[in-house]
């Protein structure tokens, strides 16, 4: 007990609805969380209707039902008492990390993948960082552009890729995968979470 280590940040990982965190995207989102000193927070929801794509009416209802179980999970947690706060988020787990940081007034960073329109309701300008696939079915590839230019969000497009950010070319997924992360570590080193690499 005595051993227990002091984290001086945290990062919390809010998922998709089918994309779990052990998934590439948010497993190795965690990695680097890890290696810039984040105590790491899962939040887990479940218990989604089917078929909720397209269907605005279920889409809310997950939102709502996200919401409220990220609520209970993340009670009690002490986010004053960490130097910073990171959130890396998937897909519905955009639009709830965005709504809980600014519903709570917390000063999150956030490495959002995929976001879904209805993000940008509740992202603060200049609060994180936007990863879309030029084929995701779930978002419209003009529409994120204008909406992350309007929050000043830096988006990075996988030429495409669907909402996993994955072609179906198992090496180029690889290598994308590879960018996508090596963005990340630069925002992370931007918002002084991580030493910056020698080139």
């Amino acid at each position: 007990m005595g051993n227990e280590k002091t984290y001086k940040n945290l990062a919390v990982i809010f998922p998709g609805i089918g994309y779990h965190t052990d998934k590439p995207l948010l497993y190795y989102g965690k990695k680097l969380a890890a290696a810039a000193d984040c105590r790491i927070l899962e939040v887990s929801y479940g218990g989604f209707a089917g078929k909720i794509k397209g269907n605005k009416k279920k889409m809310e209802e997950a939102f709502c039902s996200a919401r409220d179980q990220t609520e209970k999970i993340l009670q009690g947690t002490d986010f004053d008492g960490y130097d910073r706060i990171l959130f890396i988020s998937k897909s519905i787990g955009t639009v709830v990390s965005a709504e809980y940081a600014c519903r709570r007034g917390i000063p999150a960073a956030h490495i959002y993948f995929t976001p879904l329109e209805d993000t940008f309701s509740f992202v603060q300008k200049g609060t994180g960082v936007a990863f879309h696939g030029t084929k995701d079915p779930w978002a419209d590839t003009k529409q994120v552009e204008k909406l992350c230019c309007d929050k000043e969000i830096p988006l990075f497009e996988t030429q495409g890729a669907n909402h996993s950010l994955e072609t179906g070319d198992v090496n180029r997924d690889i290598a994308n995968l590879g960018i996508i992360m090596g963005h990340c570590r630069e925002y992370l080193e931007s918002e002084g979470l991580m030493k910056v690499l020698e080139k």
